[in-house]
């Protein structure tokens, strides 16, 4: 039984807490399959985490007692609620947001003071909150209780305290099915937008049940509210530390989506996913028995030596076609067309606004496991001159 195997680290170390990527990085070189009693199985390495990717036969995506529609589900569940799901990203549905997302992002960073700012507060997470807001199609009045449950909620996942979990949760389902009602309400008058589109939706040639719409929604929402939001922080912080890439990027805006998933690569917003084990599996000599939690730790795969050399080393043309960014394998995420424009508006808008974003001298705070990128983020703004 795992429980009686010495655990090779501890992911709630002191110096995790501080900089969890330092701490995944000295573990993969030495242990690219590890054992801990928080996480107990973790893939640290680059061949190991692809391996777990691909074989979704025996690394089963199953792992909550609660609906997780479909990233929760394996084959042949999985299949249809997939094919139901990418047209809502699909290329004339990112087409039709690019507008109103590209004003959202101008006007955030039209609202950036010159000075120093705390950017995670000032850009990141509004940006992140309005920009998902916009395209689901809910009104802006649920903008402030949703930035007071995104509070709520990183502290129950920082706690982990069942209670607090299951309070948050219930909280966000409260908010969904109040925009479900209300579209129910309105009938044929209810607004053209994926809440609505969802409600009338088929799969298997029936609709959606209460429960699948509410975990849909959840996923959509609670995944790209906070992914978006620490990606922001760490690419402003990237290009904050090194100055010919951003004056490079403001000269040329077309770069930018490769250039932003390669710092996402080397400081990951989404810091890992959880599997189970259907069968018994050997990876790199180390045993783990079916019925194995494990977890997929794609802030150390991201930077594997062995595939990427230094893994700090700003490279996309070399590195994009290994970058797990958004995952690989029937579980590759649906939602990169949407992350991908959301992140190139809103760093696009911050420098056309700014002649230079530069390091503050007060220390970032990094968000501790499960999140990633920043806690806060004081930064140090330059506005282009107006004209």
């Amino acid at each position: 039984m795992s429980k009686d195997i010495e655990p090779d680290w501890d992911p709630a170390s002191p110096a995790a807490q501080v900089n969890q990527i330092a701490v995944y990085d000295a573990v993969r070189s030495r242990c690219p399959v590890a054992y801990s009693r928080q996480l107990h199985w973790s893939l640290l390495g680059h061949a190991e985490v692809s391996q777990a990717l691909e074989d979704h036969a025996t690394f089963s995506n199953a792992v909550s007692a609660f609906p997780a529609v479909p990233n929760g589900m394996d084959p042949p569940e999985h299949t249809p609620f997939r094919r139901l799901i990418e047209p809502y990203f699909g290329t004339a549905a990112i087409a039709a947001f690019e507008p109103l997302c590209r004003r959202i992002a101008g006007d955030v960073a039209a609202r950036l003071p010159a000075g120093e700012v705390e950017l995670m507060a000032a850009v990141a997470e509004p940006f992140a909150l309005e920009a998902q807001c916009a395209f689901m199609g809910w009104p802006e009045t649920l903008h402030e209780p949703l930035r007071d449950w995104i509070r709520q909620n990183a502290e129950a996942n920082r706690t982990r305290h069942p209670q607090a979990t299951a309070g948050v949760a219930h909280l966000f389902a409260s908010f969904v099915r109040a925009q479900l009602d209300a579209r129910r309400a309105a009938g044929d008058a209810a607004p053209d937008d994926p809440t609505t589109r969802l409600l009338r939706d088929r799969v298997d040639g029936r609709p959606l049940t209460e429960s699948e719409l509410v975990s849909i929604v959840r996923n959509w929402t609670v995944g790209e509210l906070g992914t978006i939001a620490a990606s922001v922080g760490i690419v402003a912080r990237f290009l904050a530390e090194n100055p010919a890439v951003q004056d490079a990027l403001r000269a040329d805006p077309a770069a930018l989506v490769p250039a932003i998933d390669e710092i996402l690569r080397i400081d990951a917003p989404l810091i890992a996913n959880r599997r189970v084990t259907t069968c018994p599996v050997e990876i790199v000599g180390r045993g783990i028995a079916a019925g194995e939690r494990v977890t997929l730790i794609w802030a150390a795969a991201n930077r594997d030596a062995a595939v990427f050399g230094d893994p700090d080393a700003f490279d996309p043309e070399r590195n994009q076609a290994r970058n797990l960014l958004y995952g690989a394998g029937i579980h590759v995420c649906p939602g990169a067309p949407l992350a991908r424009l959301e992140l190139r508006l809103i760093v696009a808008a911050l420098l056309a606004r700014t002649r230079a974003i530069r390091p503050s001298d007060r220390l970032a705070v990094r968000a501790a496991f499960p999140s990633g990128g920043f806690r806060t983020l004081p930064l140090v703004i330059e506005l282009a001159a107006a004209g």
